[in-house]
């Protein structure tokens, strides 16, 4: 009976032992120039091993059996970008199917799943998402069902009766109802309006029960609604601190969209802790951020870059770009925080100049603070999510032990040339996104 045993007991322990083989995935990268997302100083002609999806180690003339080698011939690795303000689901999904209700959510779906792969390809591995809903998006990308970038979503963005969020017909549909079903979208979890401390309370409790990462307020006007105007302020400072001590009881934080400077001012002083777009921001209001931690999160667009059917958004998108250059020195001269983030938005043709906004950034900061802001910086804010942030096994945003596996082998130097960030097609040779490799051109 032992000598049965006994070799089956053998074959019992070879057999577990061929499984942890098999599922220890090794990707050695040899001879790369590395910036590792926080210093300034690359270091130069160095080895990265990666196990299964994260960085296991860093050093020269590294040697792992059984490793796919990829030479970096002496090119640059960093971090994969991270985008702070990017709409999974409205991205590349046409305003006339949002806006005038032309299609359904199946199409906002199969269009932004798409698009999460072509984003992807631009070397952004994650993404914040201040509104919509990429949820099951987010869950077949998690799963390496389809290829996509990570998100932190906010779910559907909030706001008050005639704020951002609001898209009902003024002519048709007002007044509404207080015990009105709600619209297709926000019952599809796009968007939400809320009144009333009590109805926001609910709602952010629902978001979060849906499984935000952070949540996402208006506070203020927008160009692509309607019906408020960009000097307005949304939302009773009662209202918004509901909200901020929803999430605080969820250990997360608030995002919020606001232009003016008086929405601004009221939504920090109320907890908020990143202010989306904040093109009107006085330099007390920036001190103001400074002082409470909080950050802001604008963007790069000049008046060239959309083209708004309507003459309503066209106009307040004139007064937002015309504000951007003073805003971005400021900000810098101050010392706020800033983040990086695009908020491109309703076409599919225009979700590429994500790439040519990082690459605009360089009018205000050095190549460095650029890489810096789009990889550990951004990580950083994303880091105040706290244990709602999806992905707690490493952090993101920088190349070190321990980091998860989002890489970009680059043909140049971003370092010296900035504008290589913005050529992904030609001039990202390797992206990896969680020990994956999505293109290797090398």
């Amino acid at each position: 009976m032992k000598s049965i045993i006994k070799p089956v007991l053998v074959s019992i322990l070879l057999l577990f032992t061929s499984v942890s083989f098999a599922t220890e995935k090794l990707t050695l990268i040899k001879n790369a120039n590395i910036f590792d997302g926080e210093s300034k100083k690359l270091q130069m002609g160095m080895d990265v091993l990666v196990e299964n999806n994260l960085i296991k180690k860093i050093g020269a003339d590294l040697v792992a059996e059984n490793a796919q080698v990829i030479d970096a011939q002496g090119k640059f690795l960093m971090p994969g970008l991270i985008d702070a303000h990017w709409h999974t689901t409205y991205a590349y999904t046409p305003a006339s199917v949002l806006m005038m209700n032309t299609g359904d959510m199946s199409e906002v779906a199969i269009r932004s799943m798409k698009g999460a792969h072509e984003t992807l390809m631009r070397g952004f591995t994650t993404v914040r998402d201040p509104g919509g809903n990429p949820f099951s998006i987010k869950k077949l990308i998690d799963s390496g069902e389809y290829p996509g970038h990570r998100i932190l979503p906010s779910g559907p963005f909030m706001s008050q009766t005639s704020g951002h969020a609001d898209f009902h017909n003024v002519f048709t549909e007002n007044p509404r109802n207080t015990n009105s079903e709600l619209s297709y979208w926000e019952k599809n979890m796009m968007a939400m309006i809320a009144d009333g401390v009590p109805e926001v309370r609910k709602r952010t409790r629902e978001i979060l029960k849906y499984g935000a990462s952070q949540i996402k307020i208006t506070t203020g006007g927008g160009v692509s609604s309607q019906y408020d105007p960009l000097d307005v302020s949304e939302y009773s400072v009662d209202e918004i601190k509901a909200v901020v001590e929803e999430a605080k009881n969820f250990n997360t934080y608030v995002i919020s969209h606001v232009m003016t400077d008086a929405g601004i001012r009221t939504s920090v002083e109320a907890g908020v802790m990143s202010i989306e777009h904040g093109f009107f921001a006085s330099d007390s209001t920036l001190k103001l951020m400074k002082k409470k931690g909080a950050w802001l999160s604008p963007q790069a667009m000049f008046e060239e870059d959309m083209n708004w059917s309507s003459p309503v958004s066209a106009r307040k998108y004139k007064q937002v770009t015309d504000a951007v250059n003073t805003l971005y020195k400021r900000a810098r001269d101050i010392g706020v925080n800033v983040a990086f983030g695009t908020d491109q938005l309703l076409d599919a043709s225009k979700a590429k100049q994500q790439s040519t906004l990082l690459v605009r950034m360089g009018t205000w900061f050095s190549n460095y603070e650029v890489l810096k802001m789009v990889t550990s910086d951004n990580a950083r804010l994303l880091e105040l999510s706290g244990p709602r942030h999806p992905y707690q096994e490493g952090p993101l945003g920088k190349i070190v032990e321990g980091a998860y596996a989002d890489l970009l082998i680059i043909d140049g130097n971003p370092m010296e040339k900035l504008d290589v960030l913005g050529d992904p097609e030609n001039k990202f040779k390797v992206i990896m996104k969680d020990g994956v490799i999505y293109k290797n051109t090398l």
